[in-house]
């Protein structure tokens, strides 16, 4: 079957135009497709990675976060405070860590940014990210893809929304920004669900918004569809 073709068809009736990307896989299987291309704005969904590169800059130096980086990180992840963000970017060595960080996470089509919602990435590279910090052979120790994973199952409650629409169990992290030279949103959202007897990790990337509502529920419908693609487990 070829699940490229299977997910546009499923995709392209509910994006109706929208400027959206929709990267699956299944952990279990391996089986995973990809909808649309390019780069888009990562917005918040870069935390993730920030964290990443964070505890990777600790693994090196064989050495375990202090206080002040865990209290960045987990309100970084969990309520998406930007400044705590911006704290760690310049903890872990700014722009050209980061890009050093998802090159050893096998993300080959991120380019990180000063202003680090303006990071450019993939929902494929997204979905590469998520299998660092969710499965078994990454760079990434147990511990770090335990925290991580630790603090994605515990986002606020007013941020669960996004590939969560597509299963239960979700562990996510979402971003959303209005464009300063144009006033539409990007609205993004990556993680892992439980749909269908399958394990997936999911990234919805989506840019052109009127209002970050609207962004919403189309990273929530394309989701659904998206999830269904793959069918139940065998």
């Amino acid at each position: 079957m070829d699940l490229d073709a299977e997910l546009a068809g499923a995709l392209a009736p509910l994006a109706r135009g929208a400027d959206v990307s929709v990267a699956l896989r299944d952990t279990e299987s391996g089986a995973g497709a990809v909808y649309g291309g390019g780069q888009y704005d990562a917005a918040s969904v870069v935390k993730v990675g920030i964290l990443a590169a964070l505890l990777l800059g600790a693994q090196d130096g064989n050495r375990e976060l202090n206080g002040a980086e865990h209290a960045y990180a987990e309100a970084m992840i969990r309520r998406s405070d930007n400044a705590s963000a911006t704290a760690l970017l310049r903890v872990i060595g700014g722009e050209e860590a980061l890009d050093a960080a998802n090159g050893r996470l096998g993300l080959t089509g991120t380019r990180a940014a000063h202003a680090w919602g303006l990071t450019r990435t993939t929902a494929a590279d997204q979905v590469r990210l998520l299998e660092a910090v969710y499965g078994a052979n990454s760079e990434l120790s147990a511990d770090s893809r335990a925290y991580i994973a630790e603090l994605m199952g515990q986002v606020e409650a007013d941020q669960r929304w996004g590939v969560s629409a597509a299963g239960t169990c979700a562990g996510l992290k979402n971003g959303w920004m209005p464009r300063t030279t144009t006033g539409l949103w990007d609205v993004n959202s990556i993680g892992r669900v439980r749909s269908g007897g399958r394990t997936l990790l999911m990234a919805v990337l989506s840019r052109g918004h009127a209002t970050k509502e609207a962004g919403i529920a189309l990273v929530e419908s394309v989701a659904r569809a998206a999830a269904g693609v793959l069918g139940p487990a065998a």
